[in-house]
Formats: C-alpha cells, sequence, structure tokens
C-alpha cells in the first residue's frame, strides 16, 4: 500500500461482543470433571484433544462450553444434552486450533495495534472507554487478558480466511457481465423517465407486406429525427400514437412502470437520445428520453499529484530531513528533473518508480496532512516540506479534476457483491479441507 494513503483504507473486522451477559453455572454433572486434583490439593488440567503439535485442553472445552451456554439460555433457546453438546464445541475448538497452527506457519499474526483498535471498537459499542472496558469485563466475571487472547485468535482467523479464502476468488468477466445486466433493471426502477414516442401502427392481421412497409415507415422518420428534425414535429404529422398531438409526449414513468419494449432500451438512452424503432404487437415505436431523475451519477473530485517521501531515522531527526527536503527542492527549482529526483531519492516505493506520481486520485484517502496540501497548492508549484504520519514530503500538484464514477463504483460494487456470495460456500470447504488433512487425537 503506498504510504501516504491513509490506514483507514484498510478493513479491518471486529468482533461483536456483548457484556451484559450473566454468568449462568453450568448444572451439576454436565459437563462431568475435567480437571483431576494433585497431592497437594491443586486442580491439574487435562487433554481433550491433541491437534497436530498442539492440544486443546479440558479446561478450554469447558470454558467455550460455559460460553455457549449462556448464549443459548440469553436467546431463550433450549440447551441440548451434554453428549450432543460437548462433541460440538470441542470439534470447533480442533477447527480453530489447526487454523491458528496454519496462521503461524504462514508468518500471520495480528498487531497490538490492530487488537487495541478492536478492543476500542467494542468498548465503544458498550459505552465504556478502552481503559474501563477490563473492569467492565472482571464485573461480567471475565478475565481481561484471557478475553484479549481469545479475540486475538478470532482476529488471526479472519485475517488467514482473507488470505486464503477471499483474496482466491475470482470473479469471471462473464459473472460481471450478467450481474450487471441483471442489476440494470433494478437500478432503473429507481429512476423516473420523461418519455415521447412516434409510433407506426400495424394492425393485427397484417400482412408481411404490410409490416415490411410499416418498418420502411418507421425506419424513414428515424432518419429524418437523426438529421435534426424535431421529434415533436414529426410526431404531431406522422405518429399514430393517441399522444401523437403532444408531440408524442408520454410523461415521466418509473422504470419499473416502462411498459415491457421499452424496459430494456430506455435506460441504457442518454437525455435527448433517441432508439431505434422497435417492434410490438401494436407496430414500430421510436422513443426519446426527454429527460431523467433519480440516480444520479457519482461525481468524484480527483487530483493528480507527484511527492517526494523522506522519513527519519537514527542519524535524521525531523529537522535534519526537513533541510534536506529543502535542498532538494531546491535542485528541482533549478531545473533538475522532479520525475528522476524522485526515482533516486524518494522512500516510498509505491510511488518512486514512477517518478513520484500517485495517479488521479480522490483525495480523501490519503492522511489529512496530505490532503490538505494537495487540495490546497496551485496547480504546478512545488509545496515547502510538510509532515504526514509517514515522513516528510514535498509535492507537486499537476492537475484537477471532476470524474464521473458510476460505472466503476456500480462496477465494483458488483464484484464485491459476486465475491460475496461465493465467500460461505467456500470458507466451509477451506475450513473442512483443513480439518481434513489435521492429525486429531481425541481423548475424552
Amino acid at each position: 500500500m503506498n504510504p501516504v494513503l491513509s490506514q483507514h483504507r484498510a478493513a479491518v473486522f471486529f468482533i461483536t461482543t456483548v457484556l451484559s451477559i450473566a454468568a449462568v453455572i453450568l448444572p451439576s454433572g454436565a459437563l462431568g470433571q475435567t480437571r483431576e486434583l494433585s497431592d497437594t490439593g491443586m486442580l491439574l488440567d487435562g487433554v481433550a484433544a491433541i491437534v497436530n503439535d498442539g492440544v486443546v485442553l479440558k479446561s478450554e472445552l469447558e470454558s467455550e462450553t460455559r460460553k455457549i451456554i449462556e448464549r443459548l439460555r440469553a436467546s431463550g433457546t433450549q440447551v441440548p444434552p451434554a453428549n450432543q453438546l460437548l462433541p460440538q464445541v470441542l470439534e470447533r475448538l480442533v477447527i480453530q486450533r489447526v487454523q491458528l497452527q496454519r496462521a503461524e506457519r504462514v508468518g500471520l499474526r495480528v498487531p497490538d495495534e490492530a487488537l487495541n483498535q478492536a478492543l476500542a471498537s467494542i468498548a465503544q459499542r458498550n459505552n465504556v472507554s478502552l481503559t474501563e472496558l477490563p473492569e467492565a469485563l472482571a464485573q461480567q466475571g471475565i478475565e481481561y487478558s484471557a478475553y484479549r487472547s481469545e479475540l486475538r485468535n478470532q482476529l488471526t482467523v479472519e485475517q488467514l480466511r482473507q488470505r486464503d479464502v477471499l483474496a482466491r476468488i475470482s470473479v469471471t468477466p462473464r459473472e460481471l457481465d450478467d450481474y450487471m445486466q441483471r442489476e440494470a433493471g433494478r437500478a432503473s426502477s429507481n429512476q423516473e423517465f420523461n418519455l415521447s414516442q412516434i409510433l407506426v401502427a400495424t394492425s393485427a392481421d397484417a400482412s408481411a407486406a404490410d409490416i415490411e412497409t410499416a418498418q420502411a415507415r418507421a425506419d424513414s422518420l428515424y432518419e429524418r429525427l437523426l438529421a435534426g428534425e424535431a421529434f415533436d414535429q414529426v410526431a404531431i404529422a406522422n405518429s399514430d400514437g393517441q399522444r401523437a398531438l403532444e408531440g408524442g409526449d408520454l410523461g415521466w414513468r418509473r422504470g419499473d412502470e416502462l411498459p415491457t419494449i421499452f424496459a430494456d432500451i430506455v435506460p441504457g438512452l442518454q437525455i435527448g437520445q433517441v432508439s431505434e424503432p422497435v417492434r410490438s404487437g401494436s407496430g414500430f415505436h421510436i422513443v426519446r428520453v426527454d429527460d431523467k431523475r433519480g440516480g444520479e451519477p457519482v461525481m468524484e473530485d480527483q487530483v493528480l499529484a507527484r511527492h517526494i517521501l523522506i522519513t527519519t531515522n537514527e542519524v535524521l531527526d525531523d529537522p535534519a530531513v526537513r533541510q534536506k527536503l529543502l535542498e532538494i527542492r531546491g535542485q528541482i527549482l533549478a531545473g533538475d528533473e522532479f520525475a528522476a529526483v524522485a526515482k533516486a531519492v524518494s522512500e516510498d516505493p509505491g510511488s518512486a518508480v514512477e517518478g513520484g506520481e500517485l495517479g488521479w486520485t480522490d483525495p480523501a484517502i490519503f492522511a489529512p496532512e496530505f490532503r490538505s496540501v494537495v487540495e490546497t497548492a496551485p496547480i504546478g508549484e512545488l509545496s515547502e516540506p510538510f509532515k504526514s504520519p509517514f515522513g516528510w514530503h514535498i509535492v507537486e500538484v499537476l492537475d484537477r479534476r471532476t470524474e464521473d464514477m458510476t460505472e466503476e463504483l456500480a462496477r465494483q460494487k458488483a464484484i464485491d457483491a459476486i465475491r460475496s456470495s461465493k465467500v460461505g460456500e467456500e470458507s466451509e470447504l477451506w475450513a473442512r479441507r483443513l480439518r481434513d488433512q489435521a492429525f486429531v487425537d481425541y481423548r475424552l
């Protein structure tokens, strides 16, 4: 990821946790005796299952089962007998252990910063601060360190699932085209169209020759419209439709109220555009879109900029880096080529190879300090050095524009929807494959 992009672009998956569930004591004998007493009277843990080179402890099985029973009772669901519930819980723990082992092998680990962000989100949803969260958990009989460890495991598994499943789900061009075509009609249902029509009518018992003559007439009218004749005048003089004397005006129609013959044509027409003659049981129709409302395009302000990034280190502190950038800026102003300098000295690996160019970009995705500069700097002027969370920059804004992103956003939405529709089944298959490849020895 380009280091000037805001960290908020990264998707963070948080685990919804409710802190208000009261502790529920398991009925006597529900779990059986999971731990034995040592000679000194201390409780000893036991092994519930061996999973590859790791284990699931009986204490883990007991803790997880208690949580599930609490959730079932809180939702009013009847708790299954222990001989049915325990194997289900143990299998879930086994699968999680297999997944965590794979995450460790491939080097995945949730850093403390991401974990703290997840905890802060949970605390916020429960109207407490992050510093108050341990006490709030303790009031519910939950140990903070264990809670933190469990959340890290859940986030790790989610990160692994993204790597192994989500990143490998592909969307073919055919799937995308089919989805876009299906959605086109649904999208137009939220729009309204002001339409005009010219109808060249045919009778129900028209002969082939009559139909051919009508089509030739409709084609001739269509050519006249393309040549520049006024639609309403052509309609008044030639249309067989009931609204001919109103210039063919059909008024406003919702997308889901369009006649069947228009439903596939009208949404694709621009304002003022005339369709080719379309045949129906009543004849040949030429339709014009006079106006549209609803479904407005998504416009995005974009900036084309290039920058040079220098970061601090053990040798160069902030003043030294700023002075270095001032010298680089002076060289560029004196005639050195920006792109060549950026390739040589910029520490942004993403843009340095492009001569510092960041491409056409929505400024909102940049870090606030960088965004402020690219939004206000005059085009073609080299900025003074400034600092962002990623280091020190000098920036030159090359151009600005407003771009219609409607189609691009619709395509991205379609891709996300198709991928989401595949995630459930693919995740199940992935988890089952990992489980089948693991060595598991149950000890209960």
